[in-house]
């Protein structure tokens, strides 16, 4: 399974605020059925690797459909093959090494 982490940053709204376009990306992810988390500065997803992707090009054209005419995405892929991972391991292994 692999783990995707995608920022959406639309230019030139006129506006320093995006959350108007961070809730329309939410509403595309929260509706894909895939286990996600939203953070305060991108939204982390798991799932197959086929389906990150349509999905990440998904949130990436939902600005366009509020009339934004640039979108920058930043995406980090996370792809695993060796054993099945998922944000919950990635985390306990973290806080395990740390003693919590």
């Amino acid at each position: 399974m692999a783990i995707i982490e995608i920022t959406i940053i639309p230019v030139g709204t006129g506006s320093t605020s995006v959350s108007e376009f961070v809730a329309e990306a939410y509403k595309i992810v929260k509706n894909s059925g895939l286990s996600f988390e939203l953070t305060p500065t991108a939204t982390v997803i798991e799932g197959d690797i086929v389906k990150l992707f349509e999905l990440a090009r998904k949130v990436h054209e939902s600005p366009f459909r509020k009339d934004v005419k640039r979108v920058i995405t930043t995406i980090k892929i996370d792809d695993r093959r060796d054993k099945l991972t998922s944000m919950k391991y990635k985390k306990k292994s973290v806080t395990e090494k740390v003693g919590e």
